[in-house]
């Protein structure tokens, strides 16, 4: 790396070297300092500077291509993505950034690169019809480049993750679709003679993922103490049901049972147990058809939309049950930790920021509730004394015009100023 000092005009010594160019707009960077006395006090601070560059940028000059440098990176990540995910980045990879900016050298990345990226995807982005991709989709893309520019980084192939400059699109919070208390009960009176019962119960009353529900197990349900851990979720990859880990660290948890629920997988388990005596079945799952076959993810999914074609409710997501007894379980005054705990969300703060709509009637009611406390208790205690024995605090007058009254009379005993 070059650099030079110089003296100015002004008799003091000055350094600026060579530190490449800018990855955003092209232009030669050179970096320096003045105001040294001598030209050996340039020298020393010029070795010092190019030598703490080149510690904080000591990434290796990358030939590699951005499909190389992907490609190798989506295959060493197999073992540390969930099986969904890595498929996920695998089919971005394949459909929406390879076949854009792959033969791009890595180290040719820049900010506005990948905007021009985002906005085309935006604009034109569709694979098999005309048309744009969802911002939420471009958005996964883009988490998905800062993850892999953040290891080059860390692997000293990139001086900087560029994609930490750039401009993924927006992504606006769609209140969820839900059903009231009381079309939540329609719809298990509705289910009450299927097979599943136990299983649509559960995803009322726990706000289950239908991941969870695929994948519970016989010794995930203690029926004594009326508890369940959803252990292992199956989740759907490339259409195939797999078993996987839980979302987040907190969907490893364990939920009490309200009565019912527990009474219908008490009557399920022991149909459970006799299917598997009389058909010879091994499976540890719970919930699976006569022959011991698993329910599929997507299975649970077209069982939920058929049921409530039938009942007559409005047409919602499967997901949106979970949305629904959250919302009613906030309303319900239960606190957001424990429906948070319940969900198997990572904080109540992101409980409450997905529930902001059920904020405001609990905001009133919390107004309500907090002021009947203070200001109800108050009219007790002030409505407890005579007329006689209340003092000028307890007079009709403003409090303002009574505070003045108390300094002007202080002030006249202590010498009649104001």
């Amino acid at each position: 790396m070059k650099g030079s000092v110089r003296r100015r005009r002004n008799g003091d010594w000055e350094y600026r070297f060579d530190a490449g160019q800018d990855a955003l707009t092209g232009r030669r960077l050179r970096p320096g300092r003045s105001g040294f006395k001598t030209k050996k006090e340039a020298d020393q601070a010029l070795r010092k500077a190019i030598a703490a560059h080149e510690a904080g940028r000591s990434s290796r000059v990358s030939h590699r291509t951005v499909s190389d440098f992907l490609t190798e990176w989506h295959q060493g990540m197999r073992s540390s993505l969930r099986p969904s995910t890595w498929v996920n980045y695998r089919n971005y990879l394949d459909a929406y950034v390879i076949p854009l900016i792959g033969d791009s050298r890595l180290r040719d990345l820049t900010p506005m690169r990948l905007n021009l990226l985002y906005g085309h995807l935006l604009e034109k982005g569709r694979v098999k019809r005309s048309g744009g991709l969802a911002p939420k989709t471009v958005r996964n893309v883009h988490v998905m480049l800062h993850r892999a520019l953040s290891d080059a980084v860390r692997w000293d192939l990139l001086p900087r993750n560029v994609a930490e400059d750039a401009s993924p699109p927006r992504v606006a919070r769609k209140r969820p679709s839900i059903w009231t208390p009381e079309q939540l009960g329609e719809f298990v009176r509705h289910v009450e003679a299927d097979r599943f019962y136990a299983l649509w119960l559960l995803v009322v009353t726990t706000g289950f993922r239908r991941g969870e529900l695929a994948g519970l197990r016989r010794g995930d349900i203690d029926l004594q103490h009326g508890r369940v851990t959803p252990s292992a979720p199956r989740v759907v990859v490339d259409g195939r049901a797999e078993e996987s880990q839980t979302k987040t660290l907190s969907g490893e948890r364990t939920l009490a049972l309200d009565p019912a629920t527990l009474e219908a997988l008490r009557d399920y388990v022991i149909y459970w147990d006799k299917e598997r005596e009389l058909l010879g079945q091994d499976t540890q799952l719970l919930f699976v058809w006569a022959n011991g076959r698993a329910l599929h993810p997507d299975t649970i999914t077209d069982l939920f939309h058929k049921h409530c074609a039938a009942a007559g409710l409005p047409k919602i997501r499967l997901h949106d049950v979970r949305h629904s007894y959250a919302t009613a379980a906030l309303k319900a005054g239960i606190p957001p930790k424990i429906i948070s705990e319940r969900l198997g969300h990572a904080t109540a703060a992101f409980t409450m920021q997905t529930y902001t709509h059920v904020i405001p009637g609990m905001d009133e009611a919390a107004a309500s509730t907090v002021a009947d406390l203070i200001l109800g208790e108050a009219d007790g205690r002030a409505s407890g004394r005579s007329d006689e024995s209340k003092g000028p605090e307890t007079s009709k007058e403003p409090a303002d015009l009574l505070r003045f009254r108390r300094s002007a009379g202080s002030s006249s005993s202590s010498g009649g100023r104001i």
